[in-house]
């Protein structure tokens, strides 16, 4: 299954981008916080830092909650939840915090640049 990767850049700006079967299977096994080098998605000199992501059915993935399954589990205003009635708590269903073949997005931040820059100039302008 086809991952799509979401890079957030210090200036705000984002860069999408989507890694065939075998280039995401490099991704599988790693956690929410773990740090990686850039050669692994063909991006050079580059650091990046895994922050989130979701699964096939659009649960979001949360760092508490171990493991590839999903999970039912009580909820304050954080992750996955966004009621901000005081002392209000829901069961929300969440994804584990492990990358595995049904995660169809991540999310990533920059931790160290590369000698490439992130955003072309070519894609500013279409912006």
């Amino acid at each position: 299954m086809d991952i799509k990767i979401n890079i957030a850049d210090k200036s705000g700006k984002t860069v999408k981008m989507e890694l065939k079967d075998e280039q995401g299977a490099v991704l599988h096994g790693k956690k929410i916080g773990e740090k990686f080098h850039g050669e692994l998605i063909d991006m050079p000199g580059y650091e990046f830092e895994i922050t989130g992501g979701s699964d096939y059915c659009g649960f979001p993935m949360r760092k508490d909650v171990q493991g590839i399954m999903r999970k039912a589990i009580l909820t304050t205003t954080s992750t996955g939840n966004r009621y901000k009635r005081k002392g209000m708590r829901l069961r929300r269903t969440v994804a584990g915090n492990t990358i595995f073949n049904k995660t169809t997005q991540v999310n990533l931040k920059v931790i160290k640049y590369g000698p490439e820059p992130l955003i072309k100039e070519e894609q500013e302008k279409k912006e």
